[in-house]
């Protein structure tokens, strides 16, 4: 089946989860990752049950701490 994984077309298995797609695609971190399938997000608890489809368009977001000092 074909999953659109960051902006790429990609081939899968069928049947693959969330939890897999972040091992084969070596996502850094998955305990930090927020991953959405078709622009709705998905429960970190909830990778191993999330049940991938073709079609599907999967991101992974990292959220990043930072920024600048404020002048006070």
């Amino acid at each position: 089946m074909k999953i659109t994984v960051a902006g790429k077309v990609k081939e899968y298995e069928d049947g693959i989860t969330v939890a897999k797609l972040t091992e084969l695609e070596n996502v850094e971190t998955p305990e930090y990752v927020t991953v959405t399938v078709n622009d709705e997000f998905v429960e970190s608890g909830s990778f191993a049950q999330t049940v991938l489809k073709d079609g599907d368009t999967v991101e992974f977001l990292y959220f990043m701490g930072g920024g600048q000092p404020s002048d006070r």
